[in-house]
């Protein structure tokens, strides 16, 4: 990360953590907003990849649902669905959604983990893997603060193990203009994806991270074709005027869209 996106990134965290109860409500209060943090592990080859995502499915999601996620979601990415990404292959990489409550529970999060004697038991030989062969190689770490459209994050209903998500980022130019995009969705444009067969899971701007600003949202393609889905949605008579309103002109630079697969024990 450069130094500028450092401190990008660093004021943003440090400015939420001092803004108190306004951007961290109680979780069981109405229409809590949810912090979503999205990680992505890469390793060195499949094999460890394979070893990792068995150790989240035998012990990891148990233990992340003790330490207050109580919907754990893990994915692999293949070259076959994401053309447009110009993959070399299919990447060694886990990805995965972590929704905490607020933004203390996101803090105390690994510290719970680290106090779990049964998740530390089951997974001594990856979490204590020595440096001379890693577990995995990084992992990087977007945290979002869900959209007051849609504060908290939905497991689809008709969810399987055959099921394709659509983890969708835009970018914004800046500041002024990612608050427009974000209004966008909070005033019609969120309860358009489900008229168009494609349910949302979460919608989130981004609050510590790379590439800022940017705001990042996941849509359930269950075992449909996404194209039929994306044509229904730009056929709404509401988006296309939605979209022609020039107070949303110009509110995203770039869109980088990813086609996953949920991995044996996800619980999106």
């Amino acid at each position: 990360m450069q130094r500028r996106e450092f401190l990008t990134a660093a004021s943003a965290a440090a400015a939420l953590a001092l803004s108190g109860p306004k951007f961290a409500p109680a979780a069981d209060a109405a229409g809590a907003r949810q912090f979503v943090e999205l990680r992505t592990y890469r390793f060195a080859n499949a094999d460890k990849q394979q070893a990792y995502a068995q150790f989240l499915a035998d012990a990891g999601v148990a233990a992340m649902n003790r330490a207050g996620v109580r919907t754990v979601g893990m994915f692999k990415l293949l070259k076959a669905d994401n053309p447009k990404l110009n993959l070399p292959e299919d990447p060694a990489e886990i990805w995965m959604i972590l929704p905490h409550d607020s933004f203390e529970a996101f803090l105390a999060f690994e510290s719970k983990l680290a106090a779990d004697d049964a998740y530390q038991s089951a997974g001594k030989s990856i979490l204590s893997a020595p440096k001379a062969d890693p577990a995995f190689s990084r992992y990087d770490s977007h945290l979002l603060l869900s959209f007051e459209g849609h504060p908290t994050l939905t497991a689809p209903a008709d969810r399987s193990d055959q099921s394709v998500y659509e983890l969708r980022t835009y970018e914004n130019p800046n500041q002024e203009r990612a608050a427009s995009k974000v209004s966008m969705f909070n005033h019609g444009e969120i309860p358009m994806f489900t008229k168009a067969g494609m349910p949302p899971v979460f919608f989130g701007s981004a609050v510590a991270g790379n590439d800022l600003p940017h705001l990042t949202y996941m849509i359930h393609h269950g075992s449909e074709d996404p194209k039929k889905h994306w044509a229904a949605f730009s056929s709404n008579p509401e988006w296309k005027a939605m979209s022609a309103d020039p107070i949303y002109k110009d509110n995203v630079s770039k869109i980088t869209n990813r086609f996953l697969h949920p991995l044996p024990g996800s619980q999106l």
